[in-house]
């Protein structure tokens, strides 16, 4: 079983940045691709952006490309999210997730594990 804890969401002001993290502990889990979601009031859920687990290939949505950075600690058990430049239309509740490496489909599909959630304000 694989747990995943989120942490660094908080209110920023436009054109701030902010740093999450997610630690993933459980079997294996080092191996596993992970991923950021989020979730704004009345929207779907998307993808922002994901990386497998040696940070060599990683996948950015549009809406964020050149602004925000995902990667992978050292250890591989952790992935973090470098947010730049954040606009009020960034403002969502930001859930990490994971899959296995078995999976090598569509980014946004087939997550087996999901944090609680972390919330990101921005101001205008």
């Amino acid at each position: 079983q694989v747990q995943l804890a989120e942490s660094g969401g908080g209110l920023v002001q436009a054109g701030g940045s902010l740093r999450l993290s997610c630690a993933a502990s459980g079997r294996a889990v080092a191996t596993y691709t992970m991923a950021w979601f989020r979730q704004a009031p009345g929207k779907e859920r998307e993808l922002v952006a994901a990386v497998i687990w040696s940070g060599d290939r990683t996948y950015y949505a549009d809406s964020v490309k050149g602004r925000f950075t995902i990667s992978r600690g050292d250890e591989f058990n952790t992935a973090h999210l470098q947010m730049d430049s954040l606009k009020s239309e960034d403002t969502a509740v930001y859930i990490c997730a994971a899959r296995s490496p078995m999976y090598m489909g569509a980014w946004d599909l087939e997550y087996d594990y999901w944090g609680q959630g972390t919330q990101v304000t921005v101001s205008s």
